[in-house]
């Protein structure tokens, strides 16, 4: 398959092929490793809160919203990613799914939803593992799970533990989530 495009390989839109700029770095999640996430996750979404940070090619929130996810906000800064996904959300008629143009991080700062899945998936060369898992927290529901994608294997940062993990080529990917016990989830929306 070409290189600016990716095909969903599970639920509604099985087959069906998302395209994204093929000047954009982008480097969507593998199907083997979005088959073995949406397992982990119990293949069907329905009614689940996602939010997809980085969302790039789209590839991890069309997959959930194709698997019956109820709402998935997919957040990109580039704008030409951004209209990639807004063109992609239209021919999909995905009117569960909402692209929003902003830098993750800002995004984070600002007040929103609650979630129940949260994909992150940052450019490889990005170190921001810290300040992400430090702003998380407010965005997320009880038992939320957080999906991490980065070249190396990250360790649980303190108040989260590593649910499931895999490797696949130089892809490490792993599901997170809150340390039951911990209260620090429970912090004020405005960090």
């Amino acid at each position: 398959m070409k290189r600016n495009r990716v095909r969903v390989i599970g639920g509604a839109w099985r087959s069906r092929v998302i395209t994204f700029s093929a000047q954009q770095a982008l480097r969507p999640t593998p199907d083997r490793v979005r088959e073995t996430l949406f397992n982990w996750l119990g293949q069907d979404v329905s009614g689940l809160r996602c939010l997809d940070l980085f969302a790039g090619s789209g590839a991890l929130g069309f997959e959930a919203a194709s698997r019956g996810a109820k709402q998935v906000l997919m957040v990109e800064r580039e704008r030409a990613a951004c209209e990639a996904l807004d063109a992609n959300r239209k021919a999909l008629d995905a009117a569960q799914v909402q692209v929003v143009r902003a830098d993750a991080l800002h995004f984070l700062r600002g007040g929103g939803g609650v979630y129940d899945v949260v994909f992150l998936d940052p450019p490889f060369a990005d170190d921001i593992w810290a300040t992400l898992f430090d702003a998380l927290p407010p965005w997320l529901a009880p038992g939320a799970r957080v999906y991490c994608e980065s070249a190396e294997a990250l360790d649980a940062p303190a108040g989260w533990e590593i649910f499931k993990q895999g490797r696949a080529g130089q892809v490490h990917f792993q599901l997170l989530k809150r340390i039951a016990h911990d209260h620090q989830g429970c912090l004020p929306r405005n960090l």
